[in-house]
C-alpha cells in the first residue's frame, strides 16, 4: 500500500530529481558523483545547495556546514512521526527515519491521522520506492543535463519549492485546521523578516521553521 500512495509523489520527484541532477551537473559532478550523492545524502535542498556551492567552489567544510544545518529540519519531521512508530525495534525505527524526506513526511502524516500505530511495511513500501526514483531521476538528469546549459531558464530551479507547496495545501486541506494553519503562515513570514535583518536568509528560514511550528503547537493546545 505505501507503494501505491507514493506514486502521486513520484511524478514531482522525477521533474525534482531530474533538475538537480542537470545543477548537480551544470556544477562540474560526474554521473558517479551524481548518483553517489543521490544515494548518501538523499535531500532535495541539500543537493541543490551543496550543488551551487561547489559550483562556486566553496570549501567542503563550508558545504558540509551548511547541508548539516539545512537537513536539521529532519529532525522534527523524525520526532513528529515517532510516535507512531513506537511498537518497531531501533533498528526499524531508524529505517523509518533515514529514508524520510519532506514529501514522504507529508503523505505518511496525512495517512496516519486519527491512527494510534503505522504500518512498518507500509512506511517502507512509501520510503523506498521514493528513494529509488530519487536516485533514477538524479542520474537521468546528469545524463542529460550537458544539453541543458542553463537549468534557471526553464525554471528547474524551482521545482523542489513548487513541489513542497503543493504537498503542504493539499495536507492544510486534509486536516482542515485552517485557523491553526493560518497563523503559523503568518507567524513563519513574521519570523523570517525579522530574523533576516540580523542574519542570513537561509538562518530565517530555520528559525522559523521551529518557532512557528511551537506557535502551532501551543495554538492547537489551548484554543
Amino acid at each position: 500500500m505505501g507503494v501505491k500512495d507514493c506514486v502521486p509523489t513520484l511524478l514531482g520527484y522525477l521533474s525534482i530529481g531530474f533538475a538537480a541532477g542537470v545543477v548537480e551537473k551544470t556544477a562540474g559532478m560526474s554521473i558517479a558523483e551524481i548518483a553517489l550523492m543521490s544515494l548518501l545524502l538523499y535531500a532535495g535542498s541539500g543537493q541543490f545547495i551543496a550543488a551551487g556551492m561547489i559550483a562556486a567552489s566553496n570549501p567542503i567544510s563550508a558545504i558540509i556546514f551548511t547541508v548539516f544545518f539545512i537537513n536539521l529540519r529532519h529532525l522534527l519531521l523524525s520526532a513528529a512521526i515517532a510516535p507512531y512508530f513506537r511498537h518497531l525495534n531501533p533498528w526499524k525505527n531508524m529505517s523509518v527515519g533515514a529514508l524520510l524526506t519532506d514529501e514522504t513526511f507529508g503523505v505518511s502524516i496525512t495517512h496516519m491521522q486519527n491512527k494510534r500505530q503505522a504500518s512498518y511495511k507500509w512506511m517502507l513500501g512509501l520510503n523506498i520506492t521514493a528513494y529509488l526514483n530519487w536516485i533514477i531521476a538524479n542520474i537521468a538528469g546528469g545524463y542529460f543535463g550537458k544539453w541543458i546549459p542553463n537549468p534557471e531558464s526553464f525554471g528547474l530551479d524551482f521545482a523542489l519549492p513548487g513541489m513542497f507547496i503543493g504537498l503542504l495545501v493539499l495536507q492544510i486541506l486534509s486536516q482542515k485546521k485552517y485557523f491553526v494553519d493560518i497563523m503559523v503562515a503568518i507567524s513563519a513570514v513574521i519570523i523570517v523578516i525579522i530574523v533576516s535583518f540580523f542574519s542570513s536568509g537561509s538562518t530565517g528560514v530555520m528559525v522559523a521553521a521551529i518557532l512557528a511550528s511551537t506557535v502551532g503547537m501551543v495554538i492547537e493546545k489551548w484554543r
